[in-house]
Parts: structure tokens; C-alpha cells; sequence
């Protein structure tokens, strides 16, 4: 075994031809080789990736943060306009997932991280940009949202990458910890950007300030009407991390030759990359433009049918279209899907990731709507009012971040505790769990939508949330964990990135379902549907992987 290249780069035979970067060999499986020199590696790529997928997370779900701030500062947009940019952003984020599941074999670790983290900038420009004015269109703002999505996307990369780097007992902890951490970037957006928004971070650059027209918050409180404020820095703090994280990503990261054995030159690698993002782009746009409802769209669909044909249709594009070596690769990575433990990992990651980031998203905003006002019961005509201002409101900036925290400091814990238990009876519990919190999350919603002090609710609704929060990052752990014992080195990459691009429609369902059943006075709905959810892939968790004669006993 030799050491190649400055940055401990590991080859044999031929391996300097691949240059400093790249790794010919890698034997994570090998006790002797993973403590002389791959621990090492292993973990300094763990380093870079974790704060890289942070900022992903950050700017794919800061809509969810700067709706709500929209709506103070008075920007012409009705709550339903609103709703559907976080999932435009949803949807685009999970779609793009979809070929990032794959971008790892192609183009190579580190030149993937590197130009997914650096691709974030675009977004993160053109929604500062557009968040100086409130005549902004809402059309440009819907394609800041959608370009958001990038952000999102790279998870899957993320993951698919850092799962190579590790050996199987520590999947469950090396994969917590990267996603764990990386989730930590929907609380850093929610701290965060109330935060610089409170002040001119970057002078005249970025525009001057805009007043408040309602109550607004931070984690320290409430910010008075009236308050200058620089909405325009959520979008342009972004900038300050990912510049110097592209750098790390570029100069620090390696690609792994067993992983991906066709990488060819680095443009020709980002040239894949950015390809493939997009047909994904493409495929979104497509779907969103049949789903939105007119002047945006056509209206054709509704969401559980766009959702599966932009799916299908993102994978059809990228067969039909892939050139050169890329579309063997993808054959061949494709054959995850004749595998039905993908199909039962896929379901049951929804009910995990799914749940995390689609409450990430929609809970902002929705606790906004049904605390921020008092619902107010015409005695005669029995029709519920639901514009009056509610003095005594909770500033949802101050609490918004607390459920994401909770989530994403105990993933980790989640992949910890299953590397010593086993992935699914993890899964079994929090299922459970899962189904008593959101049907109490339901009634709790129900009352308060029917309240003209809803606030009243709020501590047993934020408690209640927190809750699922905590259960679906544990079985965020716990899914990766089952994931790395069924499936073999090879496809267990692709399918950590396939199951979290499916599951990352929770983002794009989760504000559609409980913005349309609070549009309908029914919010409790949504919350009810999704316990019935949980409930069948408690079974389905038990009958694939728990009961006596299951297909894969784990534990």
C-alpha cells in the first residue's frame, strides 16, 4: 500500500495516474487498512461534507422562514401564494434528489460536493436580490424558490458519498452524523436569518431596509411593528459560508476510483453534474406548470398526480438522455429498483425524513396562520372569521426552530443507538409514536382554528410537535442503519439517495395538504392523514424486517 499525494491519498498500481485527489484503494471492511489510513480520510471528508450539506438544507428550506417574514413586511402575496413557494422548493429540492442519487458513481465524490455546494450561490443571490423589493413578481420569487431546490438535491450526493467512506458497523453513526449535522441547517436558517435581518449586514450592497407591518420575532422574542428590517440578508448571508466551503470541498475532499471507476477529467465530471440537474430542473418545471393553478399554470393536475409523473418522468429523462458512459452507469445503478427492500426502505424513510422536512417547512408558516389571528364564529350565520390580528399571538420566528433542533440533534443518537439495537425495532417505536402525535397534533390544530384565543393551545401544540420532531429523527438513523445490513456496498449508495429523494416530497405534500386544510377550515385533517400513514408502515416496518419469518430479521 502506498500514499499518494499531499493529502493522503491511497493508490496502488496504477493509482498515480489518478492524481492526488482520487483513491484507487479503499478497503473500509479492513481493520488494519481502516485504522492506518482510512479512519483518517474517512473522516476528514466527513468534516467538510457535514457543514456542506448544512448550507443545502439552509437555502432549500429558508421559504419556509422568509413566507413568513413576507407576510409582515406586507409583500402583495395571499397566504396561498405563499404557501406554494415553500413547495415549489419542495418539490424541486426532492426531484433533484433523484439524479443526485446517482451523481456519485459518475462524477466522483469530491467533484460533486465541491460543485453542488458551490452551485447554492446562484439561489442564494437571486433571492436576496429579489427580496429588496416588495413589486417583485411573485413569479421570480417562484423561480428563486424553484432553483432552491439545488440545495435539497444535494442530499442525496451527500449521503450516497459518506456511506463509501465507512465501514458497516459504523454506517448507522457515520451516516447520523453527516445527515444529523447536515440537518442542523433548516435551525441555523431559522435562527439565523430573523437574526440578520435585523441589521444592515451588508451596507448599501444589499439595499436598504423595509418596515414591519405586523409583529415579527427572533429567538430572543418578538420584534415590534414598525421595526426596520433587511429581509433581503436571508438570502445573502448564505454567500459567507458557501464561498469558503466550495474551497474546503475542492481542496480537501477525494473521490473514491472503487466507487466511481469512470470519473474522466473534473470538467467533464461537473459537465455530468450539471446535466443531469438539469433534466431534473426541467422535469419540475414541467410538473409544477401542469399542477399550479392559472395565471402560473394550467391547473391540470392535482398533487398525488403530479408528484408521480414528475418521478417517473425525471428518471425517463435521465435514461433517454444520459450520453457517453453515463448511461451504462445509470442502467446499471437502476437495478435497485427490481429490489422490493427499496420499496419498503422508501415508504418507511417517508414516514422519517419525510415527516422531518415537510414539518420543517409547512409549521412556519401554518403557525402562523392559525395562532397569529383570532377566529372569530358569526352567532347568526355560524361562518368562522379568521382575519382579526391576535394581540397576544406567539412570534413564530421565536419558536419555529426548537422541532428542527430537536430532530437533528438526536439523528445522530437515532443512527447510535440502532448500530447497538437494530435499525427496525428503532423504526417500530417512533412509528408508534409517530401515531399518537400527530392524531394529538390534529385535535390541538382543530382547536385552536376554532378559538378566538388560539394561543392558548400553543404550548401542548409545540410540545406535541417537538415530539415528532424528536421520533422522526431518531428513525431517521434508524432507516440508514437498516439500510446499510440489507444492501451490499454497491447499492446501498443509491439507495440511501433514491429512498431520500422520495421521502424529500414531504416537503412539497406537507405545506400543499396543511395549507389546503386550513384553507378549508380543517387543518386537523392533514394531521389526522398522516398518523393513518404512519400506522400502515408500522405494519409494513414489522411484516418486512420484525415478525417471526420476516424477509430480513433486523434486529
Amino acid at each position: 500500500m502506498n500514499k499518494k499525494g499531499q493529502r493522503g491519498s491511497i493508490g496502488v498500481g496504477g493509482a498515480s495516474a489518478y492524481g492526488s485527489t482520487d483513491i484507487a484503494d479503499w478497503r473500509p471492511e479492513d481493520n488494519d487498512f481502516w485504522e492506518s489510513a482510512g479512519k483518517i480520510i474517512a473522516y476528514r471528508n466527513l468534516m467538510i461534507s457535514v457543514p456542506s450539506l448544512l448550507c443545502g438544507f439552509a437555502v432549500w428550506m429558508m421559504w419556509g422562514i422568509l413566507t413568513v417574514q413576507m407576510l409582515n413586511l406586507g409583500f402583495p402575496f395571499t397566504q396561498a401564494e405563499l404557501f406554494t413557494l415553500a413547495a415549489i422548493a419542495g418539490l424541486s429540492g426532492a426531484t433533484l434528489r433523484i439524479p443526485a442519487t446517482f451523481f456519485i458513481r459518475i462524477a466522483g465524490g469530491r467533484n460533486v460536493v465541491f460543485l453542488t455546494t458551490a452551485l447554492l450561490m446562484i439561489p442564494a443571490l437571486l433571492t436576496g436580490i429579489a427580496l429588496q423589493d416588495t413589486g417583485t413578481p411573485l413569479i421570480v420569487f417562484q423561480l428563486c424558490a424553484l432553483l432552491s431546490g439545488i440545495g435539497g438535491g444535494n442530499f442525496a450526493c451527500s449521503m450516497s458519498n459518506i456511506t463509501s467512506f465507512f465501514p458497516k458497523r459504523l454506517q448507522g453513526t457515520a451516516l447520523g452524523i453527516n445527515a444529523g449535522l447536515g440537518n442542523f441547517g433548516v435551525t441555523t436558517m431559522q435562527i439565523l436569518i430573523p437574526l440578520v435581518m435585523t441589521v444592515g449586514l451588508f451596507g448599501t450592497f444589499a439595499g436598504g431596509s423595509m418596515t414591519l407591518l405586523k409583529d415579527s420575532g427572533w429567538i430572543l422574542g418578538k420584534i415590534a411593528a414598525g421595526t426596520p428590517t433587511y429581509i433581503q440578508n436571508g438570502g445573502f448571508v448564505w454567500l459567507l459560508l458557501l464561498v469558503p466551503l466550495a474551497f474546503f470541498g475542492f481542496f480537501g475532499m477525494n473521490n473514491l476510483v472503487p466507487i466511481s471507476p469512470n470519473i474522466g477529467s473534473t470538467p467533464a465530471a461537473f459537465t455530468k453534474v450539471v446535466w443531469l440537474y438539469f433534466l431534473g430542473l426541467v422535469t419540475s418545471v414541467l410538473g409544477l406548470y401542469c399542477y399550479l393553478p392559472k395565471p402560473f399554470g394550467l391547473g391540470l393536475l392535482n398533487m398525488w398526480v403530479a408528484m408521480p409523473l414528475i418521478i417517473v418522468g425525471t428518471l425517463l429523462a435521465m435514461k433517454v438522455f444520459a450520453f457517453g458512459d453515463m448511461r451504462a452507469n445509470l442502467e446499471r445503478q437502476f437495478r435497485i429498483f427490481s429490489n422490493k427492500h427499496t420499496w419498503s426502505m422508501t415508504a418507511l424513510y417517508i414516514v422519517t425524513f419525510g415527516s422531518f422536512i415537510g414539518f420543517s417547512n409547512a409549521v412556519p408558516l401554518a403557525m402562523k396562520v392559525i395562532f397569529g389571528v383570532q377566529h372569530i364564529q358569526d352567532p347568526v350565520t355560524g361562518v368562522w372569521a379568521h382575519s382579526l390580528n391576535n394581540p397576544s399571538a406567539p412570534p413564530v420566528l421565536a419558536y419555529a426552530w426548537i422541532g428542527p433542533f430537536v430532530g437533528a440533534l438526536i439523528r445522530p443518537v437515532g443512527g447510535w443507538i440502532s448500530d447497538k439495537v437494530g435499525g427496525s425495532i428503532v423504526t417500530q417505536i417512533i412509528s408508534a409514536v409517530m401515531v399518537v402525535a400527530s392524531a394529538y397534533a390534529g385535535y390541538l390544530m382543530m382547536q385552536a382554528y376554532h378559538s378566538a384565543t388560539p394561543e392558548v393551545y400553543f404550548t401542548q401544540f409545540m410540545v406535541t410537535f417537538v415530539v415528532l420532531f424528536a421520533a422522526s429523527g431518531i428513525g431517521n438513523g434508524s432507516t440508514f442503519r437498516t439500510i446499510g445490513v440489507i444492501f451490499d456496498r454497491e447499492q446501498a449508495g443509491p439507495v440511501l439517495g433514491w429512498t431520500s429523494a422520495v421521502a424529500a416530497y414531504g416537503s412539497f405534500i406537507a405545506p400543499v395538504v396543511i395549507g389546503d386544510q386550513i384553507k378549508a377550515g380543517t387543518p386537523e385533517m392533514a394531521m389526522y392523514g398522516f398518523a393513518v400513514f404512519y400506522a400502515v408502515c408500522l405494519v409494513l416496518n414489522w411484516w418486512f424486517y420484525l415478525r417471526a419469518n420476516a424477509y430480513v430479521k433486523n434486529p
